[in-house]
């Protein structure tokens, strides 16, 4: 990449209006890595974080994060070798009753779907301790702050052509956002212990994909701890009252409309997500 400034930043603004006119226009885009590069993680950071203050312009909160790339399996799928993650706006959850547990993805809404069973967060307590950075202290912080864990399905999406991406690539793309949908049995962490749990995903009642909650980074708190040290430095800290998607437990799997894709969370319940039919 050329390294003055200037043209850095034209970059970052051409691999915006690249995405942003996928995301509006329902066809996915080149990928951005001929813009910014393939190594510099802080560029796409850059285009996320460009992208992010446009949807807070257009009226969109925030209402947690999501950690992407936590799994050995994933990653293979991807071709990346790294943790990332992106912005949870408050228009991407459909889960639907208020008792949680279920959700459907309206037709047409996403480009290109695939499914993640997660174990979800909600934190009862900013995360922007200097103390987390300490290898004793920090994993108490943060267990700390979680106020309780529930089963989550990500759907996420990519803007990108037939899933063509690098890491630079879906760091840009708000780390391949979607929507989610929230499990309704709410439980303490010491009820349910997140690295011990086994998971199971079924689409139209078959099995597609299994995992345990060690598959994502070994425990999804490990992942709440580098999501909290990496949001914090990026300057935008987790706070109390905020959804953390701490990554999935096995592989994802593409969905078509008219599936049906629930998965089952050993400790945490079942939690379902229902792709609507195409008009």
């Amino acid at each position: 990449m050329p390294d003055t400034q200037t043209t850095a930043s034209d970059l970052v603004t051409a691999a915006v209006e690249r995405l942003t006119a996928a995301a509006e226009s329902g066809v996915p885009c080149a990928p951005v890595r001929d813009l910014i590069g393939t190594d510099d993680v802080s560029v796409a950071y850059a285009v996320q974080q460009q992208l992010t203050r446009g949807r807070l312009a257009a009226g969109a909160r925030v209402v947690g994060h999501k950690i992407g790339l936590t799994s050995p399996a994933v990653q293979q799928q991807l071709g990346v070798d790294q943790p990332d993650f992106g912005v949870l706006f408050d228009d991407m959850d459909v889960t639907t009753g208020s008792e949680g547990g279920a959700g459907v993805v309206p037709s047409g809404r996403l480009i290109q779907p695939k499914v993640e069973a997660e174990i979800a967060f909600v934190l009862g307590a900013d995360l922007d301790d200097p103390d987390l950075d300490d290898p004793d202290r920090g994993p108490a912080i943060v267990r700390a702050a979680v106020d309780h864990e529930v089963a989550a399905i990500e759907v996420v999406d990519s803007r990108v052509e037939g899933w063509d991406i690098r890491i630079t690539d879906t760091v840009a793309d708000n780390a391949s956002s979607g929507l989610f949908v929230l499990g309704g049995q709410r439980r303490k962490l010491a009820e349910v212990e997140p690295a011990d749990t086994p998971m199971r995903l079924y689409r139209n009642d078959e099995l597609v994909s299994e995992g345990t909650g060690a598959a994502c980074l070994g425990d999804p708190l490990t992942a709440l701890l580098w999501l909290a040290r990496t949001a914090r430095n990026h300057g935008d800290p987790l706070r109390s009252g905020q959804v953390v998607l701490s990554g999935a437990l096995g592989p994802m799997v593409p969905a078509l409309p008219g599936d049906v894709v629930r998965a089952e969370i050993s400790g945490l319940g079942t939690v379902a997500v229902t792709f609507a039919n195409e008009e």
